[in-house]
This record gives structure tokens, C-alpha cells and sequence, in this order.
């Protein structure tokens, strides 16, 4: 197991914790109002779902790293692997439909209308979590708590040769989850800025037009912070099936940092949705905070009554002044 020194475990997890609990449950339950159930929100959905799982780990990940040894026995070590691998399969399965979708948006407007439904959207959901399956399952199988030079680590347990499987499910694992879906994510993203370039008019409405492009842009700023945040333990993980193994405490901390970036991006999509979706904005405030969002209402209400008040009084005036 990858023990890291001491300022770097007491600081990144709580962290993270505290912040993806007090923002994801939020996000998640924004899926009630009806008005955000669109295809481009249902993604939305299936990705906060797979950070709310992600962040149920983190206190057990923090505390395995903090003490240098897994604690707490073999089957939570299966279930947090698992989860592990599901969030890290359904991410990116689920920002590359979201890349497709907004394509096909761009792209193909008219086809848009028959292929971006939220019905549709909710089978590739379906299916997204079918496909993270192939790893996950795998996961929760293989996933051990070993005891090695006297210490117990929680780690997958690949069967022999372990030379041979070690690289092989290290390159699958960095093909499946984060190549092949990010190089389908560069070509739909080229081909939309080329769209967005030759075309200046999309859907015939300024609106609708503004709208396409703000989503669109949402989705571009989501999917980029993603790859920032899992690129580096990616390669790092990767690196280490090769054979090249972390020894030094530099190599340790580098790991570490890699790895609570990995988890810091669970923690920033719903700040993303907030800064990004006025929609999503005005739907997380009234479901996390309907208190204000009812004083807000009634302050709206209120001045809608005076103004209608003042135009009233004033018709009168007028009335009053010029008798026919």
C-alpha cells in the first residue's frame, strides 16, 4: 500500500468529504423538479449519483491512508474497490454520452428530436452502469484485504502469473476509462467548434441558439476539469503496473496528491453545475435552501403588488385628469 506522510492524508480527505456531502445529495435530488428533467440533466444525474457513491468511500480511503493499513475488515475493503471502479467507469462513460449528446445537438438538430429524449437518455443510463459492471464486478471479486510485511492493505488480488496480469489489467483499466473516452470526447468537441464556426444561426432562434451554445460550453468546462483532475493518476497508476513502483517520499506524495485530485473532481462538478446552469442554480437553491428561496418569492410577489399598485393608481390619475 502507498503510505503518504502525514500533512498530506489530514488535509485532502476531510476536505473533500465535507464538501462532496454538503453539495452532491443536493445535486442528486435536483432531479425532482420536473422542469430539469432534459436529457443533458438525466447525465447530469447518473454523474452526481456516481460522485455521491464515490464520496461514501472517502472517510474509509482517509482513514486507511492516515494510519497505513486498511482497518476495517474484508468485506468493506470489496465495497469501497468496487465503488471505486464504478465511479471511475460510469464518470467517464457518462461525460462521453454527454459529449455524444451535445454532437448530436449541435450537429444534428433535426435528428435531435427523435435521439436526445429523456427517455433515451435514461436507457444509455441503464447501460452506462451495465458496462461499469465489466470492472466493477471484477472489482468486488478480486478486492482483498492482504496482509503484507505485517501490515493489512486493501488491494486487488490478481490471480497468477502476477507479472503478467498486472500490466494487462493496468492497460485495459487506462484504455476503457480514460483513452479511448476522452479521445471520443476530442473528436466530438472538434467537430462542434468547426459546427459552431461555420454556422451562425443553429436552430433558427437566437434563444434556442444561446442556449445550445451555453449547455454546450457547460459540458466542454465539466468534461475539461475531469480530465485535469484524473489524467495525472491515470498515467501515475499506470506507470505502476509497468513496474515502476513509488519508493521515494517524493514519488509517495506525488501519489497522493494524484490521488485526492482524482477525488477533488467528485467534489467540484456541482460547484461546475451551480457556476455554469442558471437552471440548476435556481433548482439547488430552492431544494437546499427553501427558506430563502421562499422569502425570496414572497419579496418578488411583494414588489410585482406594489408595482401593480402604482400602474393602477396611476391609470386613475390619468382618468381623473382628461374626462371624455
Amino acid at each position: 500500500m502507498t503510505e503518504c506522510p502525514l500533512h498530506q492524508t489530514v488535509v485532502p480527505y476531510p476536505s473533500l468529504t465535507k464538501g462532496s456531502w454538503s453539495s452532491n445529495p443536493c445535486s442528486l435530488l435536483h432531479f425532482r423538479f420536473t422542469k430539469m428533467k432534459t436529457a443533458t440533466n438525466i447525465y447530469i444525474f447518473n454523474l452526481a449519483l456516481a460522485d455521491t457513491l464515490c464520496l461514501m468511500t472517502l472517510p474509509f480511503q482517509g482513514t486507511d491512508t492516515f494510519l497505513g493499513f486498511w482497518p476495517f475488515g474484508n468485506v468493506l475493503c470489496k465495497i469501497a474497490i468496487s465503488i471505486d471502479y464504478y465511479n471511475m467507469f460510469t464518470s467517464t462513460f457518462t461525460l462521453t454520452m454527454m459529449s455524444v449528446d451535445r454532437y448530436i445537438a449541435i450537429c444534428h438538430p433535426i435528428k435531435a428530436l427523435d435521439i436526445r429524449t429523456p427517455h433515451k437518455a435514461k436507457v444509455v443510463n441503464v447501460c452506462i452502469w451495465a458496462l461499469a459492471s465489466v470492472f466493477g464486478i471484477p472489482a468486488m471479486v478480486m478486492g482483498s484485504a492482504e496482509n503484507e510485511n505485517n501490515e493489512i492493505d486493501c488491494l486487488i488480488k490478481l490471480p497468477s502469473p502476477v507479472d503478467y496480469w498486472d500490466p494487462v489489467f493496468g492497460i485495459c483499466v487506462f484504455l476503457f476509462s480514460f483513452m479511448i473516452p476522452v479521445l471520443i470526447i476530442t473528436i466530438c468537441y472538434s467537430l462542434m467548434i468547426r459546427r459552431l464556426k461555420n454556422v451562425r444561426v443553429l436552430s433558427g432562434s437566437k434563444e434556442k441558439d444561446r442556449n445550445l451554445r451555453r449547455i454546450t460550453r457547460m459540458v466542454l468546462v465539466v468534461v475539461a476539469v475531469f480530465i485535469i483532475c484524473w489524467t495525472p493518476i491515470q498515467i501515475f497508476v499506470l506507470v505502476q503496473c509497468l513496474g515502476a513502483k513509488a519508493e521515494s517520499e517524493l514519488e509517495l506524495a506525488i501519489s497522493c496528491f494524484c490521488t485526492a485530485l482524482g477525488y477533488a473532481n467528485s467534489s467540484l462538478n456541482p460547484v461546475l453545475y451551480a457556476f455554469l446552469d442558471e437552471n440548476f442554480k435556481a433548482c439547488f437553491k430552492k431544494f437546499c435552501f427553501p427558506s430563502a428561496f421562499r422569502t425570496e418569492l414572497q419579496m418578488s410577489n411583494r414588489m410585482c403588488s406594489i408595482a401593480k399598485d402604482v400602474a393602477y393608481a396611476c391609470k386613475n390619475s390619468e382618468g381623473t385628469n382628461n374626462p371624455a
